[in-house]
């Protein structure tokens, strides 16, 4: 008896499947996290660091599972646009004809390749499974086939291969190295007055992911305080400011937060606050503003300043919402909050010291605004200065003769920097104070009038301070 072969199917047609549905693959929770935030910031402008944080408490995903997706979303936001550049090296067609879902996924996958520890098998597997589970597996099988390319070098081998030449590019090529846009890098350096070792330190510094500073309500907690129990360092400037270890967790869960003792804000942006009441006053010292006041940060800690010398602050704020959030972190403090456009705000004149914190563009705290680097354009620049400009001649008009004024903004840029106050102190014929001399003990002030803080030189945002007399 001949030995029966097994069955073959008839030529031409498929292996039959096996019957059932494909199971799918574990749902991911950190990743997840991730691809949704970055695809809230390509498709409603997001902000990352005020999504992540909320979709990571609705979700109930914490520990270990919270911090990878911090990791990769803030990593991935911030290397944007570094991410591109390897992406369309390594696809047939331009980044614009690639769905938003795929690219989302792609530059998720992308920079655990090239920024992370993950190995390589399950950086491409995770991110294909997201893309399975979103647009079907065609779309999963390119999604596949584009991360094995990026696989094929780390994230050295791509820059020598894509960045400009450092000799004759010196700013292209710590741009992209960085993961910065050029005209970013290029203000960079027209600020620093480098395009070299200064420079590349100052990129790098504003590539990492900052520590969480706290600011202690003065007159209610001290900064020592402050540090025991939350279990950070008292900050190396301000005399208010703490320091969190990396890793301290979600700072708004902790207890001087809830209760009003103690708030999220970067030590430079202190600093500034502090300088304005630090100024000597000939007569009164009583009333004091905040022009700009808008989420409430120097308005809180000069409220708590003023309550502690005996001065009530008024605080001015264009949005309502904004204006809301003023009042809720001035809680208890003698704070009069004002829904008005700060160049037409109708308060009476005569103010002692005023602090105007302008709108800018932000590319002081671009570390912590991930995405605000790739969001914000050069077009931006000329309609903030003209702004800004108007902000800081009401602020001389609203402060009394002999008054102190503040110009805050957190940028670099020479245009919103000394562009707008050098103008400004023209027209009002204001004096021009060394501000340096009101940021005691800190280092690498330059040649002043105006005070520059950097990341890589002073641990803050690269926030600029000037102080004026009005005459």
């Amino acid at each position: 008896m001949s030995e029966r072969r097994p069955s073959r199917p008839s030529r031409g047609r498929p292996a039959p499947r096996k019957q059932g549905p494909r199971r799918p693959p574990a749902e991911d929770p950190a990743r997840r996290v991730a691809l949704d935030v970055l695809r809230a910031v390509r498709e409603r402008d997001a902000y990352a660091n005020l999504m992540l944080p909320e979709m990571l408490r609705r979700r109930g995903v914490t520990g270990r599972d919270a911090a990878l997706a911090t990791e990769l979303t803030y990593g991935a936001a911030r290397a944007q646009g570094l991410l591109d550049e390897v992406l369309t090296a390594c696809l047939d067609r331009p980044l614009s004809k690639v769905d938003g879902v795929l690219l989302d996924c792609l530059r998720l996958g992308a920079y655990q390749l090239l920024r992370t520890r993950i190995p390589e098998h399950a950086a491409v597997a995770a991110t294909v499974d997201l893309a399975r589970a979103d647009t079907g597996s065609p779309a999963a099988g390119f999604v596949n086939a584009v991360l094995r390319k990026v696989s094929e070098k780390d994230e050295e081998g791509w820059l020598r291969q894509l960045a400009p030449d450092r000799d004759a590019d010196p700013i292209g090529h710590l741009a992209l190295r960085a993961a910065h846009p050029r005209w970013v890098a290029r203000a960079f350096a027209e600020a620093l007055g480098d395009k070299g070792a200064d420079l590349e330190a100052a990129l790098q510094a504003d590539d990492a992911r900052p520590a969480v500073h706290l600011a202690a309500r003065p007159g209610e907690i001290s900064a020592d305080e402050l540090a025991a129990i939350t279990g950070g360092e008292v900050a190396p400037y301000s005399p208010y400011g703490v320091h969190l270890p990396p890793g301290a967790g979600d700072p708004g869960d902790s207890e001087p937060i809830r209760e009003r003792l103690a708030a999220v804000q970067d030590e430079g942006s202190q600093l500034c606050a502090v300088a304005l009441t630090r100024v000597p006053l000939d007569g009164p010292d009583e009333r004091w503003l905040d022009l700009c006041a808008g989420p409430g940060g120097k308005a809180a800690l000069l409220g708590a300043l003023a309550a502690t010398s005996g001065a009530a602050l008024d605080a001015v704020e264009q949005a309502p919402h904004r204006a809301r959030l003023v009042e809720q972190a001035t809680e208890g403090l003698p704070v009069a909050v004002h829904v008005a456009d700060g160049r037409e705000p109708g308060l009476e004149p005569g103010f002692d010291r005023v602090l105007v914190d302008a709108p800018c563009t932000g590319l002081g705290a671009l570390r912590r605004r991930p995405e605000a680097r790739w969001r914000r354009q050069p077009s931006d620049v000329a309609e903030l200065t003209k702004l800004q400009g108007e902000l800081l001649a009401s602020a001389l008009e609203l402060a009394r003769p002999g008054g102190i004024v503040a110009y805050v903004v957190c940028s670099p840029h020479l245009a919103e920097t000394e562009g707008v106050v050098g103008q400004a102190a023209r027209r009002a014929k204001a004096e021009m104070l060394d501000t340096r001399e009101f940021f005691p003990g800190v280092p690498q002030l330059g040649d002043g009038p105006y005070v520059q803080l950097w990341p890589h030189r002073h641990g803050t945002d690269a926030m600029f301070c000037a102080l004026l007399r009005k005459p």
